[in-house]
């Protein structure tokens, strides 16, 4: 309940919190980007302009704005606001703010719109807690997560809230969220001035995460002390730099991001571009990925993708992959790189794989073949009468014409070599042995 001192107080934490809390925005008209999801059009925005909200999860990356939004509908709407973060929260706490949630709706017809921030990090009982409360709208969930909600989030508070996506902020409206910073009274006030060398590092430091961006703003500006706005302070690149000397740029390990970095690592190996393989690889092993993981995947690149277009790459994935368990970080960095480089510039086939998926969904779902009488086993009575095998080595060109494939499948309906690498010299190299093969028998006959 406010008091007559409640905005005394609230301006003494306002000149201590950091630049990114003081910055938040008070309507959606100060909210920097994600005009998909709260732009004129959007649901969401009229949901909260028209006070109706109902029951949804904000996510996305860090810095995208999901406290932001949950502050301008705290800002905007006529319902109780409660705030519940689930890094420290209870089931119990969780059920008072139902219980309190119930005696309000119950005596004034008021709603209350229950936030909680990192609703990923609640368990499973934490989350069910919320279900019923959620289902029989007794409180209107606004949930935030960096998350994939379908994988964290129970799936009947899924089903019962609209799943809002943020992406990642563009680099202008980055550049907008810190001009505003610098010269709002809530921020900087117009006391610093921001070079544009300074603005771009900030953008490039920030990599979308509007958070960030503010902080690194406000550690380069408190290594200078404040000017006027009539005679602002410089803040330059070298500033900045000193500040915050390293991006760090995002990467949750075994999380959506862990997922889409190595699958841009496999598609551009597979895609013949080494850079983009390098860049992949240096994001993984900035954010600290197991190196084995790194190596294990580029094992089955080298099968997968490369086959045998080129043998070799099996053999040098593999001793990647040794090299990752022996040697480990940082050297290892370097087998990694020079694996990763051999497999993006090796000629590229799919017939292994191609082949035995054919093969496997023809022996799970085709007929029941048998297989031919002269390729049986010979240990056994009776096997005198299951036909000549011909043996290959006792011909002149190790190979002879023979049916090695049961009834009902011929040559080539699993096997297509492409026509890359050593697999095409060989797959011609044998069509041209099999020919020769086929034309010596001939002449032998004609003798005969």
């Amino acid at each position: 309940m406010d008091t007559l001192f409640t905005a005394m107080e609230n301006e003494r934490r306002a000149t201590v919190a950091p630049l990114a809390v003081r910055m938040r925005p008070r309507s959606l008209d100060e909210l920097v980007g994600q005009q998909d999801a709260v732009g004129p059009d959007s649901w969401l925005r009229r949901a909260i302009e028209q006070d109706r909200l109902s029951s949804l999860i904000l996510y996305g990356p860090a810095g995208t704005g999901k406290t932001s939004i949950a502050h301008v509908i705290a800002e905007t709407t006529k319902a109780a606001f409660v705030e519940v973060s689930a890094i420290g929260g209870t089931v119990s706490d969780l059920r008072r703010e139902i219980d309190a949630a119930n005696e309000r709706l119950a005596l004034s017809g008021r709603r209350t719109i229950l936030f909680v921030d990192e609703i990923h990090r609640f368990n499973r009982s934490q989350q069910d807690a919320l279900l019923h409360a959620v289902e029989d709208r007794i409180v209107v969930l606004v949930g935030a997560t960096t998350e994939n909600p379908f994988f964290e989030v129970n799936s009947a508070l899924n089903s019962r809230s609209r799943i809002i996506e943020l992406k990642s902020l563009t680099d202008a409206d980055i550049a907008e969220m810190v001009r505003r910073a610098v010269a709002d009274d809530r921020g900087l006030g117009g006391t610093y001035q921001l070079d544009d060398e300074a603005l771009n590092a900030i953008v490039l430091l920030a990599g979308g995460d509007g958070r960030a961006a503010l902080t690194t703003l406000e550690l380069a500006a408190g290594m200078l002390e404040p000017g006027t706005p009539a005679a602002p302070t410089r803040v330059g690149a070298e500033h900045v730099r000193i500040a915050v000397p390293h991006r760090a740029l995002p990467y949750d390990k075994g999380k959506d991001m862990h997922y889409d970095v190595i699958s841009a690592f496999i598609k551009s190996m597979r895609g013949s571009d080494p850079d983009a393989a390098l860049y992949w690889l240096a994001r993984m092993i900035d954010g600290g990925e197991d190196p084995k993981f790194i190596a294990r995947r580029m094992f089955i690149a080298a099968s997968e993708d490369i086959g045998n277009a080129d043998p070799q790459a099996l053999l040098v994935a593999e001793a990647a992959f040794k090299s990752a368990e022996v040697i480990g970080y940082p050297e290892c960095r370097i087998n990694l790189a020079q694996a990763a480089i051999y497999l993006a510039l090796a000629p590229k086939s799919n017939a292994a794989e191609a082949g035995i998926d054919a093969a496997l969904a023809e022996v799970r779902h085709g007929p029941a073949r048998q297989v031919p009488n002269h390729l049986r086993d010979r240990h056994r009575p009776g096997s005198e009468n299951y036909g000549d095998y011909k043996y290959p080595h006792s011909y002149p060109s190790g190979w002879v014409d023979q049916r090695y494939l049961p009834d009902g499948l011929e040559r080539g309906c699993f096997y297509r070599p492409g026509p890359r690498g050593w697999e095409a010299y060989r797959a011609d190299a044998a069509a041209r042995d099999r020919a020769d093969a086929a034309e010596a028998d001939s002449h032998d006959t004609n003798e005969h």
